[in-house]
Parts: structure tokens; C-alpha cells; sequence
């Protein structure tokens, strides 16, 4: 462990090989961070967080603060980052309550600047908030989808993988797999197509998903029938099973197309 004279480092605190410890930082006593990990100058980690490998944590970061909640009694939770994570400066992460145990940024994901992550989050893997995005509690976002700037999500809001929220949103609605979304309020903006060819989904993958969110949300169908006509009419995929158990689990989804040739549109139902 590479350490400054300048930080304070509880000598409980579990600190693997290679590490850097910049001046100024505080770390608590129960803390783990894993090898090969950086530490920019004054960060500060709390009770309960568990850092992985190869994890770049800038300056001003707190990681496993106390949640922000009236409900927390004190309870011994963790606040988890992932292997190969990056957290920029002035992220806030809190820690769990007792309602979940844990806040977690999974492996591989980049958090911007001025970010929070509020307590009972649950991030996938390469996740992408940039800056000043904010979480309330208990939102969950899978795996690869990217917020752009100052999106602000609602508590107990799931986002499904591959998607892309425009900057500046307010998330109140579900947002499922593969889609962007934007507009206020937030509506379905087309399917992720730069993202997922990113990914090396296939044109006919890519065109598949667009069939089925042409009769989620462009036909003005309600959700009940939409899911009737996708079981009966698209082929199974991986992709329509991840939709449908989405929108099933979820059925408070966002908003499909608001306008069609001057028509209002509406997923609900």
C-alpha cells in the first residue's frame, strides 16, 4: 500500500496490495479495497463500504455516508463498488438500510462528477451516469444503460439494460430494455440502435426489438393487448423475453410516442 503521512487509514480497514492513498483521505474502520485500487486526495469512506479491484475513486468522493433516509436506525449495511469502476469527483454513494442491506455500482461502471447514488440502489454492470445525475432510493438501472447529464430518477424506478435516458429527464415512469428515452414527460424515443451495434447486437437483433416496441408503444394499443399481439405474432428471442418480463414485472412503464399524425398515443392499460 502506497499511503500518505497526510490521510487517516483505521488500522482495521482491510487494504489490499498495491493500493494508493492520496493525501487528506479518511477511511473508516470497516472498509475493504481491493488491489491495484486509487485513491485520489480527500476522499472519504465510511463504515460499510467494500471497494473492489482496480476501482479510481477522484477527489471530494464520499463513499458509504449514511443514507438520507428518517427511517435509518443506525443498522450495519455496505455501500459495494465494483472491479474496474471509476468514480469521478464529488460522487456521493451511500450506504443501505435495513430495507435491502446494500448499495450497489456494479463492475466496470462510470460515475461522473456530482453524481449521488442514493441508499438501496442496485447499478449493473457498465453503467454510465454522467454528471449530476441523481438516484433516490431503491433504483435499480441493469446492466449497460447509460443517463445522460442531470437526469433525475424516482425512488423504487427500474431501468433496463441497453438503454439511454436523454439529459436532463425526470425518470418517474419504468424504462424498459434497449430504448431511449426523453421528452417531458418521458416517453419512448426510439430503440438504443447506436448503443447496441456498440455492443454487436446484429442489424436483425436490432430490427426484432424494433418490432416488438412498434406494437408497445406506436400502434396506441393498451399494454395487456400489446404483450397478446407480441406472444402471438414475434418470434421468441432472448430479446422479446427480456422485454416482456420486464413490462409484466413493471407494468408502470413510461409513455410510448405522444403524437402520431396528430394523434396522441398511449401505452396504458
Amino acid at each position: 500500500m502506497n499511503q500518505q503521512h497526510l490521510s487517516s487509514v483505521h488500522p482495521d480497514a482491510k487494504i489490499g496490495s498495491n493500493v494508493t492513498i492520496s493525501p487528506f483521505c479518511f477511511i473508516d474502520k470497516d472498509v475493504v479495497i481491493g488491489d491495484n485500487t486509487w485513491i485520489g486526495p480527500n476522499v472519504t469512506i465510511f463504515d460499510g463500504a467494500r471497494i473492489g479491484n482496480n476501482v479510481r475513486i477522484f477527489p471530494g468522493a464520499v463513499i458509504a455516508g449514511i443514507p438520507q433516509d428518517l427511517k435509518f436506525q443506525g443498522e450495519i449495511t455496505t455501500a459495494t463498488i465494483g472491479d474496474n469502476s471509476t468514480i469521478r469527483e464529488f460522487v456521493t454513494v451511500n450506504r443501505g438500510t435495513a430495507a435491502a442491506g446494500s448499495t450497489v455500482v456494479g463492475n466496470n461502471c462510470l460515475i461522473m462528477a456530482y453524481a449521488h447514488v442514493a441508499h438501496d440502489c442496485i447499478l449493473g454492470n457498465h453503467v454510465i451516469l454522467a454528471n449530476n445525475v441523481n438516484l433516490a432510493g431503491h433504483v435499480e438501472i441493469e446492466d449497460w444503460a447509460i443517463l445522460e447529464g442531470l437526469v433525475a430518477v424516482q425512488q423504487f424506478t427500474r431501468i433496463g439494460a441497453h438503454s439511454f435516458i436523454a439529459g436532463g429527464s425526470l425518470v418517474r415512469k419504468h424504462v424498459p430494455p434497449f430504448v431511449k428515452a426523453a421528452r417531458e414527460p418521458l416517453s419512448y424515443a426510439g430503440v438504443n440502435v447506436v448503443g447496441l451495434q456498440r455492443r454487436n447486437f446484429s442489424a436483425e437483433q436490432i430490427n426484432h426489438i424494433h418490432e416488438i416496441y412498434r406494437i408497445l408503444f406506436v400502434k396506441g394499443v393498451r399494454l395487456s393487448k400489446a404483450i397478446e399481439i407480441i406472444e402471438g405474432q414475434i418470434e421468441p428471442t432472448t430479446e422479446r423475453s427480456n422485454i416482456l418480463d420486464f413490462v409484466r414485472n413493471k407494468p408502470e412503464i413510461m409513455k410510448g410516442l405522444r403524437h402520431i399524425n396528430g394523434s396522441a398515443l398511449t401505452n396504458e392499460g
